[in-house]
């Protein structure tokens, strides 16, 4: 009984001490696979730096060549030498070149439309421009006037041309084949088409192509209350300019459809309930 101890235990230390070798060798195991990883995080760091010292240098070229574009762009050569001017009609085309800065020879690449624009802006038949440029020293300058849309007389009893605004653009001949505005008990002779007349230039610069070539006269009254003057003579009373296109189909509807004397007033105000009168008593 005694011998068979010493056996048990022989056989059981063997055991401990693989247990112990396993474990030893697993750790080393561990560690070797978890050094490649600092290697791994170094070799992604070149790059970063190669392509920041590639874009730093791509940028100080590009700023280089536009430094150095900018400078040679605004050497006399480039500066305007040559000027054409197309769409004066009503102004004088040498004020105009002589307003638009041109003739001072500025560089070409500091030209723009806008500018030029401003420059003129004292011209009252001018109402936008537009450019093309022509390298190295050329500019077309296309102006843009102005449409008329009526005539009236001003204070001094002189036609002038109404612009779409309002506004006075300049003496008109007498035959001038535009609607006359009329605008009634004035208080003084100030020009009221901008303010409170500006009704009348309304109803003339959205009339239809149909009833436009009929109408000799525009009527506004201080409350802004409109009446079209026709050649037939009949008169039209539109009223408040508003829902002008049912008026103006209500117009053309009983030009076409109706048979009406010298002199007859046709009230319009209420598209769809007309009503036709004879002329005042004289």
């Amino acid at each position: 009984m005694s011998r068979r101890k010493p056996a048990a235990t022989a056989q059981r230390r063997p055991r401990a001490k693989k247990q112990t070798t396993a474990a030893r060798t697993s750790r080393p195991a561990q560690r070797q696979q978890r050094q490649p990883k600092p290697q791994k995080q170094k070799r992604e760091r070149k790059p970063i730096a190669t392509s920041t010292k590639i874009l730093l240098l791509i940028g100080l070229t590009v700023t280089t060549l536009l430094l150095g574009g900018n400078w040679i762009l605004h050497r006399s050569f480039f500066n305007v030498h040559t000027v054409h001017i197309y769409g004066v009609v009503h102004e004088d085309p040498k004020k105009v070149l002589k307003a638009s800065g041109l003739e001072t020879h500025p560089s070409l690449i500091g030209v723009s439309a806008h500018s030029i624009e401003h420059n003129l802006s004292s011209f009252r038949w001018i109402s936008s421009v537009s450019i093309t440029k022509q390298w190295p020293s050329t500019v077309n300058v296309t102006i843009h006037e102005t449409r008329p849309v009526a005539v009236a007389f001003n204070g001094a009893h002189v036609l002038e041309y109404v612009a779409a605004n309002g506004a006075d653009l300049g003496p008109a001949p007498l035959h001038a084949n535009y609607p006359t505005l009329i605008y009634l008990n004035p208080l003084n002779n100030s020009w009221p088409f901008m303010k409170s007349g500006f009704a009348a230039v309304d109803v003339a610069n959205r009339l239809p192509k149909s009833i436009a070539w009929q109408v000799s006269k525009i009527t506004v009254a201080a409350n802004g209350h409109v009446t079209l003057g026709m050649e037939s003579p009949v008169s039209f009373v539109i009223g408040a300019t508003t829902n002008l296109k049912a008026k103006f189909v209500a117009i053309a509807s009983v030009i076409a459809h109706s048979t009406l004397k010298a002199g007859d007033v046709v009230n319009v105000e209420a598209p769809t309930v007309l009503s036709v009168t004879g002329p005042p008593p004289s």
